[in-house]
């Protein structure tokens, strides 16, 4: 590829693609997006209950951890999608922006310009919600944020169970208020799942400005001195080099985009040495800072044959390709909650995901019968991990430490996670559809026995974070406007820039770190 591009971005996930449709809004403006997955097409990613048959598949980067030392040396499963939309054409689609005091605190940590107040109008802008525009809510926006359109009984009965036990209910948790239960809303247009690379990328494809290149993957940022000036990436077995004329943007995720900063030789110095690759910038904060939500399953056998264990049938399948209704439009996790554990807090610090199916392992493990399930999920850990290279070898996987529960604090809240669970289920009408626990055992009651319970089965909830942190200080990666500090040229725009993880589903927040992105790239080529 010999072309001169003004932008070269990296990766065509949640955030990419955003930024590939806004910058190429200028007809005067070269784009190109390179993804190292390929294209989107794929049945299971247009069908919303179908998301965990994308699981381990060539769509999947099929990421593994460490060893977790707190969670009996299991390496956990992180899937990431790998094809245009990223997550967003794999995740379950729930549509959560977190608690204002989240980006409050970014702000003032360093991140300065990033208050609520400032980053609501980027939510707005992304948002066509299905309710129409309000205080809250944008309704003209490219991403659909849609009701569910199928709610199972179990669901509903959770949420009426929840509010029994002194939750409010809460039919909107992106609002005035994120506490209470209810449903969730979800990234969906008429029954279809509504990625960025659905509601950003297609409409733009025709732009003769911008070109998208696929099954590329990037191995190095190119620099003169300390300025990048392009990228190089293996396509069909052989290495290119593409120029750049205004910047570099990586927008890989919490995994990737860090993992290209440290190949690139932007980092650590002494491991990057240690790899035998040539120190561009010293930058001890890449890698580091690395959030997640864990989440931990609590399953309960059901009274009667109603869950999604039936649900696969060719009469459901027929409703769903005819009229986009039934159970195929579920994205399982219907309905949850947000609890604040103390009343002190200033915002929640327990999510609640309701499922009625078991969802055990990621969808792996399938035990027999009906069944829902219940999962509290940490949503401010205190715990922190990173991001480093395993290899010189840019094809291979880098090493995850997520350093799961290395703070007790995380353990105790799950554990009260699983309390809760447990006393929501056992309130009618909720109860009224439990025959017994199911995982843990109804005789796991004491705190130990939860907490083996913990070690034995917690799970990443999908939510990777803030490896290449925003901020000021010597060890933020990149600055306020998002660029790589001490670079020219080089940008990161994704779930990595994040300071603290939100509370709540990380998919929204991204689009809007996208949305707020692409003005700052704008901004900057204007002045």
């Amino acid at each position: 590829m010999s072309a001169d591009f003004d932008y070269v971005i990296v990766g065509a996930g949640s955030a990419g693609c955003v930024l590939a449709s806004r910058l190429s809004e200028d007809a005067t403006t070269q784009v190109l997006l390179l993804e190292a997955g390929g294209h989107d097409r794929a049945r299971e990613v247009r069908i919303p209950i179908a998301f965990p048959k994308l699981f381990k598949t060539p769509l999947d980067w099929n990421y593994e951890t460490e060893p977790q030392a707190q969670l009996s040396g299991r390496r956990l499963y992180w899937p990431r999608g790998k094809l245009l939309g990223g997550c967003s054409s794999t995740n379950a689609m729930i549509y959560i922006r977190g608690a204002p005091q989240d980006y409050d605190s970014w702000h003032a940590a360093g991140a300065t310009g990033w208050r609520y107040v400032d980053v609501l109008p980027y939510f707005k802008r992304a948002e066509c919600q299905e309710r129409g525009a309000d205080s809250w809510h944008g309704g003209d926006g490219p991403l659909c944020v849609a009701d569910p359109r199928h709610v199972h009984p179990l669901s509903r009965a959770f949420v009426a169970a929840a509010v029994e036990c002194g939750l409010p209910a809460n039919d909107d948790f992106n609002g005035a208020q994120q506490d209470g239960a209810g449903l969730f809303q979800v990234t969906q247009q008429r029954g279809s799942r509504h990625s960025t690379a659905a509601a950003y990328l297609a409409p733009a494809r025709h732009r003769t400005n911008l070109e998208i290149c696929t099954a590329a993957h990037a191995l190095r940022v190119l620099f003169h001195n300390k300025h990048a000036v392009g990228v190089e990436f293996l396509r069909d077995g052989k290495k290119e080099q593409v120029r750049v004329r205004r910047e570099v943007v990586l927008s890989g995720g919490a995994i990737n985009s860090p993992q290209l900063l440290l190949q690139s030789g932007i980092g650590p110095g002494d491991q990057l040495a240690k790899l035998g690759i040539g120190v561009v910038h010293d930058a001890p904060g890449v890698g580091q800072n690395l959030q997640d939500h864990l989440v931990v399953p609590v399953l309960f056998e059901c009274t009667t044959p109603i869950s999604f264990a039936s649900a696969e049938t060719l009469f459901n399948y027929l409703k769903y390709l005819l009229i986009r209704r039934g159970p195929f439009v579920s994205n399982i996790a219907e309905a949850g909650a947000f609890i604040r554990t103390r009343p002190e807090l200033p915002a929640a610090d327990l999510q609640l995901h309701f499922g009625p199916a078991f969802y055990l392992d990621h969808g792996f493990v399938q035990p027999e019968g009906h069944g829902f399930t219940l999962a509290p999920t940490l949503l401010r850990p205190a715990s922190r991990g990173s991001i480093s290279l395993a290899a010189r070898d840019p094809l291979a996987a880098p090493r995850i430490e997520p350093n799961y529960l290395a703070a007790d604090s995380d353990l105790q809240l799950l554990v009260a996670g699983v309390k809760l669970a447990r006393r929501i289920a056992t309130t009618r009408p909720l109860a009224d559809f439990r025959r017994r626990d199911y995982c843990p055992s109804e005789e796991a009651q004491s705190d130990e026995a939860i907490t083996a319970h913990i070690r034995a089965h917690a799970q990443t909830i999908y939510h990777p974070v803030g490896t290449c942190r925003m901020g000021t200080d010597d060890r933020a990666v990149v600055d306020p406007r998002l660029r790589v500090h001490g670079i020219a040229g080089l940008r990161v725009i994704d779930a990595s820039v994040m300071p603290q993880i939100p509370g709540g589903n990380t998919n929204a927040p991204v689009i809007m770190i996208a949305e707020k992105g692409a003005d700052l790239l704008r901004g900057d080529a204007r002045s």
